[in-house]
């Protein structure tokens, strides 16, 4: 493998106060992603049709608006995860860094060691065991400021991340889904330990996000086309109302123009 493995000089702050906090970690790609505000993204490796395009436009919006999405690398909900949020992703892996699992992840491990941010906690030839996919679910949990479950079957793997969620004092997340469809995250519905999230952009402003650098001219380039408020607060978050303030745009009957 061509990528160059190191170990964090220190453990994220995030992860400092879990019941098991790891010994060391190790990276490849950009540790300055650990600054960014985060999410937690995880579900199913069989999501639905749904659940793949909401998955993938959550994460893009996220990203967007300055959050970087946590993730652990498996197909289906996770792999859309990283996709939908590239390069503003980090994986974390339940192998050591030195080979890519699952193999059909391979290009996307690949593309997330280039640009974004892999983690794992164990050394050079470990080979992912059933407990350490469990080990890095606590993991994926503890970076994010709040879990989202965007599809889970009962008795699933997700609903393990959901219970790292509730000891680490976590908000969990979900999608509104059909009966059948996600057992798991309706019975967290009912149970009443979950919210829904029903508008991307509303739950996107509670995290006070910042505008990402862009390209010069970028910015003006998107408000010159008067795009509707909802897709500015997809682009921008919570920031496109400070923007109003400093009077950079105006918005009036739900369009936005530059001032």
């Amino acid at each position: 493998m061509k990528y160059e493995i190191n170990k964090l000089q220190t453990i994220p702050k995030e992860l400092e106060d879990i019941k098991t906090p790891p010994k060391s970690l190790f990276y490849v790609g950009d540790t300055s992603l650990l600054e960014m505000p985060k999410v937690s993204i995880v579900g199913t490796r069989r999501p639905n049709s749904y659940t793949k395009d909401f998955t993938f436009s959550l994460a893009k919006a996220l990203s967007d608006a300055g959050v970087c999405v946590v993730s652990g690398g498996a197909m289906g909900v996770d792999a859309l995860a990283h996709q939908g949020a590239f390069p503003n992703t980090i994986s974390v892996l339940a192998n050591s860094l030195d080979f890519f699992y699952p193999a059909v992840n391979q290009k996307l491990l690949s593309n997330i060691y280039e640009n974004s941010l892999a983690l794992s906690e164990y050394e050079k030839d470990y080979k992912a065991r059933p407990y350490s996919f469990v080990n890095r679910n606590r993991l994926v949990v503890a970076l994010g400021e709040v879990l989202v479950v965007t599809q889970a079957d009962e008795n699933s793997g997700s609903l393990r991340s959901v219970e790292f969620a509730l000891d680490q004092g976590k908000k969990i997340f979900v999608l509104p889904q059909r009966l059948r469809e996600s057992d798991g995250t309706n019975k967290l519905l009912k149970e009443g330990k979950a919210d829904v999230i029903y508008d991307i952009s509303t739950f996107i402003s509670q995290f006070g996000t910042n505008i990402k650098p862009s390209k010069k001219g970028e910015d003006e380039e998107f408000f010159s086309k008067n795009p509707s408020l909802d897709e500015a607060i997809q682009k921008y978050g919570s920031k496109i109302y400070e923007l109003e303030l400093e009077g950079k745009i105006l918005i009036k009957n739900l369009k936005v123009y530059l001032s």
